[in-house]
């Protein structure tokens, strides 16, 4: 059952295609040219097999927790790691082979995960379903540099937050990335001022989930993703990604209050303010997850003023998760076409990775056929460059891994 609802997978990405599934790849890439394919939010997952620091919540792995050891069973499948032995190591080499099988050059920017801190500063292990190191990304983006690019995460109510910061960026690191319904993290705090002061100050980039959150676990805590409460980072000069375009979920608005709202429309609103557009995007990563659809995934097919500001990501391992695609509701929705979607079932069970790129370049507004553009799966120059203070370490750093790789 863990299997069926996670990785279906039939097949290997270096397996041959049918003509029509061929096809289907070779129309998706038609106008993307010779530039990376970007994603620009993918998981890097790990168990801490390899001493590679990275851990998950031992209740996701008790008896004593039969939902929560479940949930992570299906994860786990999903990921197409056979056994947990060697998982890490196993789980990187997958997504190596995910991207080398696509068939054109990919950038996926892999993402750490923190954990959670109390606002005191104290260490809150017990409330984080899963631990990725800063080390640990950084460390397979050096041994892979035609593939990764490392995204570091760092809590905000962490002694040393500042200085983390400015040693990652020193190393030429310009994203990172926070989940704060899991985390712990308002966003909205004065305490974070300083901290917002210094992404400022090393032009890093803010990713983060908005939204409701379920892959991990948020009891209490789904007011933190609310879109509005991202306005205290933005007015601070910050670049901000908001992931999942807060595609799920309801909260409060604090613009009106005592009343509620979904949080796509607090999303939207804040997109809309004048005051943000050079500041904030978003990622369109689980825009096609049936618990998602249609509103969100229609708005942006429909809003070309929303799309130069808009980035791909695929949130893997989620995409390879066969229980949140559902092919056939899309068929029936009009996104995609009938003819498209045996195709992408190949797809899916050879390469879920490029599984996501071509379903998003097949995509269509049922009404007008609209799709979205290949900027949307490049490089946005809002987000390109590096932190101005890390531009001369980050030339040696760059030659230096080449020279060992």
């Amino acid at each position: 059952m863990a299997d069926w609802l996670g990785g279906a997978f039939r097949g290997t990405p270096d397996e041959a295609w049918s003509p029509a599934t061929s096809a289907l790849v070779t129309r998706a890439l038609a106008d993307i040219g010779a530039a990376p394919l970007e994603d620009y939010h993918a998981h890097l997952v790990g168990i801490g097999t390899g001493a590679t620091q990275a851990a998950i919540n031992p209740a996701l792995q008790s008896w004593w927790h039969p939902a929560r050891r479940f949930k992570a069973r299906v994860f786990l499948s999903a990921t197409g790691v056979q056994g947990t032995e060697h998982f890490d190591g196993d789980y990187v080499a997958r997504l190596v082979q995910l991207a080398r099988g696509c068939g054109h050059p990919v950038r996926i920017h892999l993402l750490a995960m923190d954990r959670s801190y109390l606002p005191n500063g104290t260490l809150a292990p017990e409330q984080s379903d899963f631990f990725v190191p800063n080390d640990y990304v950084m460390n397979v983006a050096r041994h892979y540099p035609d593939i990764f690019v490392p995204v570091i995460s760092v809590h905000p109510d962490r002694a040393d937050a500042l200085a983390e910061l400015t040693k990652w960026a020193g190393q030429g690191v310009r994203f990172v990335k926070w989940l704060p319904n899991a985390q712990g993290i308002d966003p909205a705090q004065p305490r974070y001022d300083a901290f917002y002061r210094k992404l400022r100050e090393l032009d890093m980039v803010l990713l983060t989930h908005t939204g409701a959150e379920s892959a991990v676990d948020a009891t209490g805590a789904q007011e933190l993703g609310n879109p509005l409460r991202l306005r205290r980072a933005l007015d601070a000069g910050v670049k901000v990604i908001m992931a999942h375009c807060a595609s799920r979920g309801q909260s409060a608005d604090l613009d009106h209050p005592g009343m509620r709202a979904d949080n796509f429309d607090l999303f939207l609103r804040m997109m809309d303010d004048p005051r943000y557009r050079g500041q904030l995007g978003a990622d369109i990563s689980a825009l096609t997850q049936w618990n998602r659809l249609p509103r969100p995934l229609l708005e942006v097919l429909r809003r070309p003023d929303l799309q130069g500001r808009l980035v791909n990501g695929s949130d893997y391992p989620m995409p390879a998760l066969n229980c949140v695609i559902s092919l056939r509701k899309l068929e029936q929705l009009g996104l995609i076409a009938s003819a498209d979607r045996p195709p992408l079932a190949e797809l899916y069970a050879h390469n879920p990775l490029l599984f996501d790129f071509v379903l998003k370049r097949v995509l269509r507004e049922p009404a007008t056929g609209a799709r979205l553009p290949a900027k949307v799966f490049l490089e946005n120059p809002l987000f390109s460059g590096l932190p101005a203070a890390a531009e001369k370490t980050t030339k040696l750093s760059v030659a230096t891994r080449r020279q060992v790789t």
